[in-house]
């Protein structure tokens, strides 16, 4: 599904994020990246939603090379994908349904057929009671699973998260960590990064880490590199 060859981003000449990058990534895995600040887990995501674009090697979507696309072909792609972040990014001036619904109208559905699909994701995420709820009222939990539900309701073929347990207490991570785990199931792929190893090794069905901008381990091909990690 993704694939990075030979992949090198630099900012400035000495300042490398990744180096040499050869990735494979196969429709319905859940991958994790982990690593130290700095290890080029952001990067790469990056790379993959084309917010960057290589120095160097390339980087193929479904086999399309991403530096061909242009500014509609990276709408197009957007549209394929959910993206789950740190910070939830929620409208606070609109309701917890309004902000799931936006990103279908945005995406061309009508208003009541994106606020029907809403409907039914929240209430399959367990927050129908929220709908109308502004996110500020929300607890961390909630707000997150606001913000999966808005990177679902396209039916994405692949989610990216950066760092989507961050700010939540364990009791809220856990249960993001259900909601993903039921998402990959439905044969759908996700990429993570993420510095809580311990808690989504418990799901991945990869862990693949980076330390200074390269891989150096990779659980789908070493069957040491899970002990190492």
């Amino acid at each position: 599904m993704i694939q990075f060859q030979r992949v090198e981003k630099r900012y400035a000449p000495a300042q490398s994020a990744l180096k040499d990058i050869n990735l494979e990534i196969h429709k319905g895995e859940l991958v994790l990246l982990c690593g130290a600040n700095g290890a080029g887990k952001s990067t790469l995501l990056k790379l993959i939603y084309r917010e960057e674009e290589p120095s160097s090697g390339s980087v193929l979507f479904e086999g399309q090379n991403l530096k061909s696309f242009d500014s509609r072909d990276v709408a197009r792609l957007r549209r394929r994908m959910g993206l789950v972040f740190q910070e939830f990014k929620l409208l606070t001036n609109l309701s917890g349904l309004e902000n799931v619904a936006l990103a279908a109208e945005i995406a061309g559905l009508t208003k009541q057929a994106a606020h029907n699909r809403a409907e039914q994701l929240l209430s399959d995420l367990g927050l129908a009671s929220k709908r109308d709820a502004n996110p500020g009222s929300l607890s961390g939990g909630e707000q997150q699973r606001i913000a999966i539900a808005r990177a679902l309701i396209n039916r994405p073929s692949l989610i990216l998260a950066d760092e989507p347990t961050g700010n939540l207490d364990d009791a809220a991570a856990r249960e993001t960590l259900r909601l993903f785990k039921n998402i990959q199931q439905q044969d759908t792929t996700i990429v993570v990064a993420s510095h809580a190893v311990e808690l989504f090794k418990e799901i991945a069905t990869r862990v693949v880490h980076l330390e200074q901008g390269r891989i150096v381990a990779d659980s789908a091909g070493d069957a040491a590199a899970e002990w190492r990690l």
